[in-house]
């Protein structure tokens, strides 16, 4: 039954050769789009396990569970020293205020725009774990006396100086000139950000230059360990709470996140992203499985005479159901093969700034599906085969 197949098959190379390659593409597609999903879920992870896990962020925004605040404050370096309070904050290590803004580097005849523009003080580099590759990070006297130095990523350092050695050299960013005293151990790219596209520079400095002294974007705080992370969380809640003066709980103008917190969100997130990609691409084993229907139907169009002719030697109706559904088995199977190869190679590969990881279960799952749909679209056909009465097999031109 087989060799009969797989000789049907070869009678119509190119036929078979299209089919086959529906198949493959909805195999590989599965297999690929749910790599970078996951690939994508792993760099996130990878990118906020990296802050540490006594890492908390404070942002403005209606926080607490009713998130019913009515006016927001905006949070302030003022709120970034009352979380520097020891007494009051005990198990608050390092505090760092932080905004962000975007302007242009340029570099003799090179003018480029990175990712992102950073001001804050010294606490920030160890609060997110920024190491220094070659240099020195900028000191707490640098922010004291707004120095204009900077500290930057290794995306920025190659594409303002490219071989050329940054440290001491001088840069104009937005206009105004900054010394670089340090470059920063790259991380990697996780996803569509580059973490090392960055500038950073001292607080002061960065407000007097782009974004003004009224508030800061967020505030970094780092616990003294681990386990008293959640002891900070709620030392910060009460001392926001009375610097911006609320009393109700459940009516917060900012929000306390830990690494924790922030990491199930992006799993979440992430997980909803990868059943997206995988919807997506099972539509294409969907019209994989339409197109085996619309060649098996072909085929058996094709050979009326020959199922009439074997039927008339005695064939019975389940050698002539098996052969077609062989048939259409085993395009499926060399299809799905082929896309099952096909998917882990070009997983190897970077996809849009993401680096795929393959999901075991989705290559088994993708393959067993394949030879499922195969089966399921191919039926048809072999049944209207094998139900064909000799007479009119044989008499079909």
């Amino acid at each position: 039954m087989i060799r009969f197949a797989l000789a049907g098959l070869a009678a119509n190379k190119v036929r078979s050769g299209l089919t086959m390659l529906g198949v493959l593409i909805g195999v590989a597609s599965v297999i690929l789009l749910l790599a970078v999903g996951n690939g994508s879920s792993a760099a996130v992870k990878n990118s906020i396990t990296a802050l540490g896990t006594n890492a908390l962020t404070v942002s403005s925004g209606a926080g607490g569970g009713a998130r019913t605040a009515t006016t927001v404050k905006k949070l302030t370096v003022d709120d970034a020293r009352a979380l520097a309070n020891q007494t009051a904050a005990p198990d608050v290590k390092s505090v760092a205020p932080v905004v962000t803004t975007s302007a242009t580097a340029v570099y003799g005849n090179i003018s480029y725009t990175p990712g992102q523009v950073i001001g804050t003080y010294p606490a920030y580099f160890e609060t997110a774990n920024e190491k220094i590759a070659t240099g020195d990070y900028f000191s707490n006297d640098d922010v004291l006396n707004s120095r204009k130095v900077a500290v930057i990523g290794s995306t920025t350092a190659k594409q303002v100086f490219d071989t050329e050695d940054p440290i001491g050299k001088k840069i104009s960013l937005g206009g105004t000139p900054f010394t670089v005293v340090g470059v920063l151990t790259t991380k990697g790219a996780t996803g569509f950000n580059d973490p090392d596209d960055v500038v950073i520079a001292p607080l002061p400095t960065v407000q007097n230059a782009f974004t003004g002294f009224s508030s800061v974007n967020q505030i970094m705080v780092q616990a003294t360990s681990a386990d008293t992370t959640t002891a900070a969380q709620s030392e910060i809640t009460q001392i926001l709470m009375g610097t911006h003066q609320l009393t109700d709980p459940s009516k917060l103008d900012f929000r306390v996140s830990n690494q924790t917190s922030l990491l199930t969100a992006r799993e979440s997130t992430s997980k909803t992203f990868t059943v997206l990609l995988g919807a997506v691409a099972a539509i294409s084993l969907l019209v994989g499985g339409i197109g085996i229907t619309n060649i098996m139907l072909v085929t058996v169009t094709e050979r009326t005479r020959e199922i009439g002719i074997r039927k008339a030697l005695g064939a019975p109706k389940a050698v002539i159901l098996g052969q077609f559904l062989t048939e259409s088995t085993l395009l499926s199977v060399l299809g799905a093969g082929l896309g099952v190869a096909v998917g882990i190679i070009g997983s190897h590969f970077s996809v849009v700034g993401i680096k795929p990881v393959v999901i075991p279960s989705s290559v088994f799952g993708a393959f067993g599906i394949a030879v499922a749909i195969g089966l399921f679209f191919g039926s048809y056909p072999a049944n209207r085969a094998a139900s064909l009465r000799p007479i009119d097999a044989l008499r079909h031109e």
